[in-house]
C-alpha cells in the first residue's frame, strides 16, 4: 500500500510539472499590449525607436517578464508590472535618463572615457557593464560596491 501511495504521489508530481511546462510559454505581442509603465519607459528613454519584437514570457501563474528588441539592436527586459529589469545596448551606449545619478556620476568620474553599454537591476543591486569591458556592481541606492571579475 505504501508503494502505491509513493507511485501515485510521483505520478501526480510529474503530471503537475508537465502541465506547468505546457502552460509556460513565450508569445509575441504588440507593443501596445505592454504594461503602461513599460510603454512610458520606452517612450521616455527610446523616443523614436520602434520595437522590432516584443515577447511576453508566461509562466504557470501569469506573465513573468517582457523582452523587447528595438530596431537599433538594443534589448530591454521588464518584469510583469512593466518595471525595467535590464537594458542591453549590444555594445552601444545606452540612454542614461533612467540610471540612478549615483551610478552615472561614479562612472563619469572613475571611468571618464567609457560609457555604460548594459545595466541590470535586481532587488538589492545594480550591475553595469562599461564599454571597456569592466563590470561594476552597485547597491540598491547606486553606491559603488566592487568591480565584478
Amino acid at each position: 500500500m505504501k508503494k502505491l501511495k509513493n507511485i501515485t504521489g510521483a505520478l501526480s508530481l510529474t503530471f503537475l510539472l508537465m502541465t506547468g511546462f505546457a502552460f509556460a510559454q513565450d508569445r509575441a505581442i504588440s507593443p501596445n499590449q505592454l504594461p503602461k509603465t513599460a510603454k512610458n519607459f520606452l517612450a521616455a528613454n527610446f523616443k523614436g525607436i520602434a520595437a522590432s519584437s516584443v515577447i511576453e514570457d508566461n509562466e504557470i501563474f501569469g506573465v513573468d517578464e517582457y523582452k523587447i528588441r528595438l530596431t537599433n539592436g538594443m534589448k530591454v527586459e521588464f518584469d510583469s508590472k512593466g518595471n525595467w529589469k535590464e537594458v542591453d545596448g549590444e555594445h552601444q551606449k545606452i540612454p542614461y535618463g533612467f540610471i540612478p545619478a549615483a551610478i552615472r556620476n561614479y562612472v563619469a568620474k572613475s571611468f571618464p572615457n567609457t560609457h555604460i553599454i548594459q545595466i541590470e537591476r535586481k532587488s538589492w543591486s545594480y550591475k553595469a557593464e562599461l564599454s571597456n569591458g569592466i563590470d561594476l556592481e552597485f547597491d540598491k541606492n547606486g553606491n559603488f560596491k566592487r568591480i565584478d571579475d
